[in-house]
């Protein structure tokens, strides 16, 4: 009997993953872009803007400690969709934030934060439930990843749709301050917010669990599955049983995930909402003048977001364990943000000097992304896989956090000293440096490839 050919849907649900991630960072760099013109409208501190994406970041990380719940729950398939759509509103809420703070107003002023301007509090407000929002959109793809491809797949095809955070990033600079020197501000906000309904037809049509799937033939559904005798058997109610998050917490690979996260995340972004005013404050780049460098420097995170997933393999077919092959890959990738730190000395040369220097340092970051997610689900079985990246996301969120706030006071700081620039050489020295420290730490908790059998 001839041989069934292995089909390659699986490469499909990657494609609609790494549409869903390109909506997601066109939708959350929006805002980035547009500061250097809302700052002046508003009359807007660096400490006003770091306090709205920090609020950004809080929400997000709080968001993902249940987001990756949510999604155990409630599955792939819709909790994905309820996500997009919370998303895509609150998107376009920015467009109307003055009248969001406007009403909020009254009931800030009740609780003792009435010095805060209203336009200030309406973006936090957006921005809030655009993290709400947004924070399921990587438990939800990794835990597709993990139903849809064998771990020796797994960290490419994260690299894969993980590359849409860099695309979006790409077409933002391309179109947002275009779009809003024609149209104005808020239609920036309300054409990139509504980009995300599209994504939703194709989604509900084309996706569904691989055993349920239609389109997928037998051969290709037992290789997705060929590795999974390396997890431990459940029963059936084992495997939709509960896992607590403090049963989570006390294993070091949960641990190792989540410091991983604190240490970096926010360096991705710090790049992401502070860079074009960046290029305003040291060489008055502003509008449309900053597409070119942005985009530019995003281009280059492409090759690391796809070139990382790929390099364990290199690894893995020495005969390294997943874990272990993944570990040394990252170990160089952390090596590469180091250039970073020679950003600011040549920045006199040409501002493409620091826009190529920080663009490797950002490519880095894609490349260590793509594994270090994927750390999670070499380790933890599947039913606990969405719930671990949202503990390691709310812990990589607390990092943003700490990031916006720590740049905003530097900035102002040293605004009022007459030399803004030490503020960013500073916070360019941390980025450079964050990689290899949580590496060093995520190494000491987990030495070895450990896989989790008693969950």
């Amino acid at each position: 009997m001839k041989e069934t050919k292995m089909g390659n849907y699986r490469w499909t649900i990657c494609a609609l993953l790494f549409f869903a991630t390109t909506v997601n960072y066109l939708d959350r760099q929006v805002l980035s872009l547009l500061h250097p013109m809302l700052e002046k409208e508003f009359n807007w501190t660096n400490s006003d803007y770091a306090n709205i994406t920090a609020a950004f970041q809080f929400v997000y990380a709080i968001s993902m400690l249940f987001a990756g719940r949510f999604v155990d729950r409630l599955g792939t398939k819709w909790g994905y969709i309820i996500a997009l759509i919370i998303w895509s509103i609150g998107a376009i809420m920015h467009a109307v934030a003055v009248p969001i703070g406007v009403s909020a107003a009254a009931l800030i002023s009740w609780v003792g934060l009435g010095m805060v301007p209203v336009s200030v509090i309406g973006f936090i407000l957006a921005r809030a439930v655009l993290a709400f929002g947004e924070s399921a959109n990587f438990p939800a793809a990794i835990k597709a990843t993990a139903e849809y491809f064998p771990k020796k797949e797994r960290s490419f095809a994260t690299g894969i749709f993980n590359s849409g955070a860099n695309v979006g990033a790409i077409l933002a600079p391309l179109t947002v301050p275009w779009i809003a020197k024609v149209w104005g501000w808020e239609s920036a906000f309300i054409i990139v917010g509504a980009v995300g309904f599209i994504w939703l037809g194709f989604w509900y049509v084309f996706y569904d669990k691989p055993e349920n799937q239609k389109r997928m033939n037998a051969a290709e559904l037992a290789y997705i599955n060929s590795d999974q005798q390396e997890e431990a058997p459940v029963t059936e109610t084992v495997a939709t049983e509960k896992v607590a998050w403090f049963k989570l917490l006390g294993y070091r690979q949960t641990w190792a995930f989540a410091f991983g996260k604190f240490m970096t995340d926010g360096v991705w972004w710090f790049f992401l909402f502070w860079l074009p005013s960046y290029l305003k404050v040291q060489y008055s780049l502003t509008g449309t003048d900053i597409m070119m460098p942005l985009t530019v420097l995003y281009s280059m995170t492409m090759i690391g977001s796809i070139g990382g997933g790929w390099f364990p393999m290199y690894f893995i077919k020495k005969g390294y364990s997943p874990y272990d092959g993944r570990m040394r890959a990252m170990f160089v990738i952390a090596l590469f943000p180091l250039v970073v730190l020679a950003a600011q000395p040549l920045g006199h040369i040409s501002f493409w000097i620091p826009v190529v220097l920080i663009g490797i340092g950002a490519s880095a970051h894609q490349a260590w992304s793509a594994n270090i997610f994927t750390t999670v689900s070499d380790m933890f079985p599947k039913k606990s896989i969405a719930s671990v990246i949202g503990i390691g996301g709310m812990a990589g969120g607390m990092g943003g956090v700490v990031m916006s706030k720590l740049g905003g006071a530097l900035f102002d700081h040293y605004k009022l000293l007459g030399h803004t620039q030490t503020g960013y050489t500073i916070m360019f020295t941390i980025c450079a440096v964050a990689y290899l420290l949580a590496w060093v730490v995520m190494k000491f908790l987990v030495p070895k490839y450990a896989p989790i059998t008693d969950l």
